[in-house]
């Protein structure tokens, strides 16, 4: 008979799964891939004016170019929203030519005066509009498409009495020239990437339709000038506060194993500042070292000082330090004794009579006894304290604001 499989593990361990790849594993996958990838770095250009057509090289965000000519294609409804995208409207109309010959096509807004709307404003006639210019070409093209690539259908006079059928929104496309790392590259580029400066002959690319991997972000990361001082003090107060919060939560934790008189007292001190919050715990210690907080008031009511003394300022960077590393002691010690205390009382009281039976002291028993035993707590703890330390941000802004000590 075949074994069945106890699906029940699974099942129970399927939520925390779930809400570990959601919430961690996605966003970190997702953070990685923002740090070296540019999404919008490179514009493709179009060899014609048409997302269809092949391509005619590429150009990087920011590239100045110059424009050669433009062109406008009908465009979607829901992208006219995009940003920097330019717009034409052509309308679809109908004439008849000066001959009596009837005249059917497109022509762009620019050439057609409104005369008649509907109520609820569409245009339904019009006319020609005059050409300016004693050199201009009286007449007006009618094209067989919304494209001035497309066929000639007519042409029609000024003035001319149209009837408007249709109308279509256009998105301008522009032919760039540009260069990139020496190499020349020539196409059409929507509107919408383009930033055309006053004189409709230059512009930029402002954004790109096409990603690449790239160091820029993280460059710009280590060379702010805050980001080598944080760093520094981060891992300085790593190693002033996590060796002392250890040796701390061991004396803590012996001293609750002792099972001593009020010993539950000791426990619920110890554990106050679980409850606390890093803010909370940033703000109370801001109260003792600002210059008119506890600290001055004890030391001048003791007659150590004669007036208050600024810890926290600019000048004093180091009182900064040592109060950030007594506020993180206090607040997580407690963190680092309630896993010892978990080790403590997982050792068996045997191991620790017999060590006493063979005259271990209480060092000994520390040292050859209960450390080694410790050593799966302590390596949680350690990997818990590590990370919370990195973590450290609301107490670092409550005493200093930030800008000091980094």
């Amino acid at each position: 008979m075949k074994k069945r499989r106890n699906w029940a593990p699974y099942l129970l361990i399927l939520p925390s799964v779930i809400y570990l790849a959601i919430f961690f594993a996605w966003p970190m996958a997702r953070a990685m891939t923002l740090a070296v990838w540019d999404a919008d770095a490179v514009l493709r250009l179009k060899a014609e004016a048409s997302a269809e057509s092949a391509g005619a090289g590429t150009l990087p965000r920011g590239m100045q170019v110059e424009i050669l000519g433009q062109q406008g294609n009908i465009v979607a409804p829901e992208e006219l929203t995009q940003r920097n995208l330019r717009t034409e409207r052509w309308f679809r109309i109908e004439a008849e030519r000066a001959d009596g010959q009837p005249v059917s096509g497109w022509a762009q807004e620019t050439r057609v005066r409104v005369r008649e709307e509907s109520e609820s404003g569409e245009p339904l006639a019009g006319t020609i509009r005059r050409k300016l210019g004693s050199d201009a070409d009286p007449l007006t093209d009618v094209f067989s498409e919304a494209s001035v690539a497309s066929a000639v259908a007519g042409r029609l006079e000024a003035n001319t009495r149209v009837e408007i059928r249709e109308q279509a929104m256009l998105e301008l496309w522009y032919l760039v020239r540009g260069e990139a790392d020496g190499t020349p590259a020539e196409g059409w580029a929507q509107s919408r990437y383009i930033q055309v400066y006053a004189d409709d002959t230059t512009g930029r690319i402002d954004r790109g339709n096409a990603g690449e991997l790239t160091n820029r972000y993280i460059q710009a990361m280590v060379n702010d000038r805050f980001f080598w001082p944080a760093l520094w003090t981060t891992f300085l107060l790593m190693v002033l506060i996590i060796p002392v919060q250890f040796v701390l939560a061991m004396i803590m934790a012996l001293i609750i194993q002792q099972q001593l008189r009020g010993n539950s007292f000791f426990l619920y001190v110890f554990a106050i500042a679980l409850g606390v919050s890093d803010l909370a715990v940033g703000i109370v210690w801001y109260a003792i070292f600002t210059q008119y907080g506890y600290l001055n008031s004890i030391l001048q009511g003791l007659g150590f000082i004669g007036a208050p003394i600024a810890y926290l300022t600019a000048d004093t960077r180091y009182w900064i330090i040592i109060a950030i590393w007594l506020a993180e002691v206090w607040r997580a010690t407690s963190i680092v004794m309630v896993v010892v205390v978990s080790g403590l009382q997982a050792i068996p009281n045997e191991v620790l009579e017999a060590a006493d039976l063979f005259g271990a002291g209480l060092w000994k028993r520390i040292r050859f006894v209960i450390l080694p035993m410790l050593k799966p707590s302590l390596q949680v703890a350690l990997i818990l304290r590590t990370i919370l330390a990195l973590q450290v941000f609301a107490v670092v802004i409550a005493l200093s604001g930030g800008d000091i000590v980094t």
